[in-house]
């Protein structure tokens, strides 16, 4: 971040107080802890803190200023910048900043594969430029202009996840980051308590484009008929890629097994040593950034060959015998059904038996039962032959499998996860192949942390 003096921030971001200091800014942050020395600080008040109270803290950790909704008593005025919004005013200083930097900005939305097309991204673009993405999903109001903050000057692309879970946050988000390249991965159900349809889904992630550059690209997942559909109607210029043969840019003659996948880009032959046929889209996505930049196929195959998994997003772990799928980030009904699917392929070919272990699909609404009793028929129909999960919708996934299973089926229902954590010791067998999926809200990596030590002991 180019030195700003504090005079010009206040201007910024609309401060009511213009603070005497004469200093200069260096960069800025919401972290009190590690803040580095002349950085401005950003008293954001959240659900478990209230960065107010840490004000001072910033101060003597070296922060040259900090941007308040309140006074702070005991605090010299000199140093602080008071506003309506610190939120707003983080943004307007994102915004400010990415716009007086020459790097170019690539923004990803969707439904599903976010952080995993980033991560694409990054690993294949990083190899022939400089280039900054974020350590983890920081795709909202927040992290999106932390993640501005922290590229390097020098940098020549910055790769960024714009998330939503109410109408008007791509737009915002995007209105800060300005991108270059926008793409949209997927369409799906996905927090449908704020977003109350998939017609709302689709107007919000294609807001992507209210940013965008006059001469910037945009690419949407052919597969997704609506999107598609919806794009023509609003005359919006756009890219399709995917896995269907009408796809703009497309990964083709596709073999899965199980474990890893391979697929044509153009002539050229792709090994992606990732799960699931959804990573072959989130592949496809990659490759239609990543070839509109110039990269050419046979360097993105190579890329592509020594990818790894991104955490808990159909992670490969292997416990003595047992092999377990970490897919408990997240949840929702699309994600769920090509887990499903994997699981069920995996053990096909490994002759093995399939375990899913599973919790609730969060921010559904009042289709929540709904779409959990679509996930029970789809547990049926792909054979996986023990359930374990918690009570509430999720229960209703297992009953409904168990419903129509016209094989032998087994399930269980605990009362919470602490309760399934220990007694995984009585359903668990070598040689298992186990999925373990739920909305991040329901901390199913202590399901994984517990498979582990359980099975590391043996």
């Amino acid at each position: 971040m180019n030195p700003l003096s504090i005079k010009k921030l206040a201007e910024i971001i609309n401060a009511k107080t213009i603070p005497g200091s004469a200093e200069n800014i260096t960069g800025a942050g919401i972290d009190s802890r590690t803040l580095s020395k002349g950085s401005v600080f950003f008293a954001i008040k959240g659900e478990n803190f209230d960065g107010h109270d840490f004000v001072k803290q910033a101060l003597e950790n070296g922060a040259a200023c900090a941007v308040v909704e309140k006074k702070i008593t005991g605090i010299d005025d000199k140093k602080i910048l008071l506003v309506n919004s610190t939120v707003a005013a983080l943004g307007d200083l994102a915004k400010f900043i990415r716009n007086n930097n020459d790097y170019k900005v690539i923004a990803i939305t969707g439904s599903a594969g976010k952080t995993t097309v980033r991560s694409l991204v990054f690993h294949v673009l990083s190899g022939q430029f400089r280039c900054f993405t974020a350590p983890k999903s920081y795709n909202n109001n927040i992290g999106v202009p932390l993640t501005i903050f922290d590229a390097p000057e020098n940098c020549e692309f910055v790769i960024a996840e714009l998330g939503s879970n109410h109408l008007g946050e791509i737009q915002y988000l995007s209105q800060i980051a300005c991108p270059d390249i926008a793409l949209i991965t997927t369409i799906c159900p996905a927090h449908l308590a704020g977003l109350k349809s998939i017609d709302q889904i689709i107007k919000e992630k294609v807001s992507i484009t209210a940013g965008l550059k006059p001469d910037g690209k945009f690419f949407i997942n052919g597969t997704c008929k609506e999107l598609v559909d919806y794009c023509r109607g609003e005359k919006i210029d756009f890219t399709t890629f995917g896995t269907d043969k009408d796809c703009d840019i497309r990964a083709k003659d596709i073999d899965l097994f199980g474990d890893k996948s391979t697929f044509f880009i153009e002539d050229t032959l792709v090994t992606l040593p990732l799960a699931s046929r959804a990573n072959v889209e989130n592949a496809s996505a990659a490759w239609a950034i990543c070839k509109s930049i110039g990269i050419l196929p046979e360097q993105f195959a190579r890329s592509m060959a020594d990818i790894k998994p991104v955490d808990m997003r159909m992670e490969i772990l292997k416990f003595g015998l047992v092999t377990v799928l970490n897919d408990c980030y997240n949840a929702n009904p699309g994600s769920m059904k090509n887990a499903i699917e994997t699981l069920s392929l995996m053990a096909k070919r490994r002759k093995t038996r399939p375990v899913f272990i599973f919790g609730l699909m969060g921010e559904l609404g009042s289709r929540s039962e709904e779409f959990h009793t679509i996930l029970g028929r789809q547990i049926a129909e792909n054979r996986i032959s023990v359930l374990l999960t918690t009570k509430g919708d999720s229960a209703i996934a297992a009953r409904t499998a168990e419903k129509y299973a016209d094989f032998d089926i087994s399930i269980e229902i605990f009362e919470n996860v602490p309760q399934l954590c220990d007694n995984l010791y009585k359903f668990i067998q070598p040689d298992d192949i186990i999925l373990v999926k739920a909305s991040r809200s329901e901390h199913f990596e202590s399901v994984v942390d517990k498979l582990k030590a359980l099975l590391t002991e043996q």
